[in-house]
């Protein structure tokens, strides 16, 4: 197939996945996965041969990372249930002093969101939110943006959040600590814009709901919280494990090549750290019963069993269009217009503008990206890390109607369509442009 065909077919390939999941509301798994088969027949690959590429793709993404997403996951849902996010809440409050209340929202935005949903972490918030925002008589509008900003810049930057996990996958990208750590990085100033946002224009805005909330009384509604160490643990706990990981395959081989360093790899492998951090949310656990260990853990299974059938479909998207070498000719055709590290970014954005979905947006976009890395110069660890950075900032480019995310802000946060639409939709677009500039300054010096 000569490459303008295929690049016209592709092209035909994004677009169908976009209007069947924004304007037919089709299921991103089923979306995904009828692209794959149009696309590798419209490519003519021998009949064959499709159903085995598919499922390599597919089978291979959930070898790669399905149970670190299951970990993560489960660490995000006992974080919830028990507490320890508001726990977390209120020692950053405690740190940052109730006089910065939009300071300390997006803070704990940023911290919550690593392991948590964001729209569940605006749930979870919410009602901290609205106590902090009444106490301290601040806009809580104001308050609304700097915390779903904050939860919005760690979700799509850092893993384990899933989008971020199969977008390092898709990009064969093993050092999850680095995506981590450059990640929290990029997202520092994702979040101070999102807060400058949130000060400066958003407190202009008044919200459309009056709760009688006091503070004192939300922290009270749950009950006696988990200490700060045992909630902040099952984050930080793998951090530190993959960190020492890195360490220990360092050349100077700082801990040797004995039990220590041996010991300190296992421990710092991904799927291990993931799982011991897990390990250490079973310490949040109130009780030891039906409750916690069956209905707790089983709804995490649920909610991670939907997100690791959409990322291996995303899987069997990218195995098609591996196979159909796109990429060699978009590379070759691309990097002449020396697009570079934005390139990504464009096409992230789009797909998240017109479809809603960041988690869809950081899958389809790496999936695309993988084949065009060579000829675009992207392939050492640092140049994919920074590649997963620019999906990250156009699958937060913009928030609006079509995600579910823009409706939990703005109902939760007492918010008129149109008022969100000038905070949450502008803020996010705002996050984006801030964060792809910061992913290019680090280009020019790492890459």
């Amino acid at each position: 197939m000569s490459g303008p065909y295929l690049v016209f077919i592709l092209f035909l390939a994004i677009l169908f996945i976009v209007i069947t999941t924004a304007k037919f509301k089709l299921n991103p798994f089923l979306s995904l996965i009828l692209t794959s088969y149009l696309l590798a027949f419209a490519a003519f690959i021998p009949s064959d041969k499709i159903a085995a590429i598919i499922t390599q793709g597919f089978g291979n993404t959930l070898t790669n990372i399905g149970i670190v997403i299951i970990a993560g996951v489960i660490i995000g849902t006992i974080l919830e249930k028990s507490g320890a996010a508001i726990k977390m809440a209120e020692t950053i409050i405690k740190l940052v002093g109730e006089k910065r209340p939009t300071i300390a929202m997006s803070i704990i935005g940023y911290i919550v969101s690593i392991p948590v949903f964001c729209d569940s972490g605006f749930v979870i918030l919410s009602s901290l939110n609205k106590a902090l925002a009444k106490k301290t008589k601040t806009s809580l509008v104001a308050m609304s943006i700097a915390l779903s900003t904050g939860l919005y810049a760690t979700h799509v930057l850092v893993p384990p959040t899933p989008g971020p996990i199969a977008a390092a996958s898709n990009l064969k990208l093993d050092n999850l600590l680095l995506v981590i750590i450059i990640g929290m990085l990029v997202a520092i100033p994702a979040i101070i814009t999102g807060n400058i946002f949130a000060n400066k224009v958003a407190s202009k805005y008044k919200a459309n709901i009056e709760e009688d909330i006091n503070y004192e009384e939300v922290m009270k509604k749950f009950g006696i919280l988990p200490s700060a160490w045992k909630s902040f643990a099952p984050i930080v706990v793998p951090i530190i494990l993959m960190a020492l990981g890195s360490v220990a395959k360092f050349p100077g081989e700082p801990f040797g090549q004995g039990f220590i360093f041996k010991l300190f790899v296992f421990l710092g492998t991904p799927v291990n750290a993931l799982l011991i951090g897990m390990f250490f949310a079973f310490l949040l656990l109130p009780n030891l019963n039906s409750e916690t260990l069956n209905k707790w853990i089983g709804e995490a299974m649920k909610d991670s069993a939907i997100i690791l059938i959409i990322t291996a479909a995303g899987g069997s998207l990218g195995n098609v269009i591996k196979e159909i070498k796109v990429g060699d000719y978009l590379g070759q055709t691309l990097a002449g217009l020396n697009l570079g590290i934005f390139l990504p970014f464009i096409i992230a954005s789009a797909i998240k503008t017109a479809q809603g979905s960041s988690t869809v947006s950081l899958l389809t976009t790496s999936a695309l990206m993988l084949p065009l890395l060579p000829s675009l110069g992207f392939t050492s660890d640092i140049a994919k890390t920074l590649v997963v950075m620019a999906i990250g900032a156009g699958a937060m480019t913009v928030s609006h109607a079509n995600d579910s995310y823009f409706w939990v802000v703005s109902q939760f946060g007492g918010m008129d369509v149109n008022t969100a639409y000038k905070t949450q939709t502008i803020a996010t677009l705002l996050m984006g442009i801030v964060t792809i500039i910061t992913v290019f300054i680090l280009s020019l010096f790492l890459i």
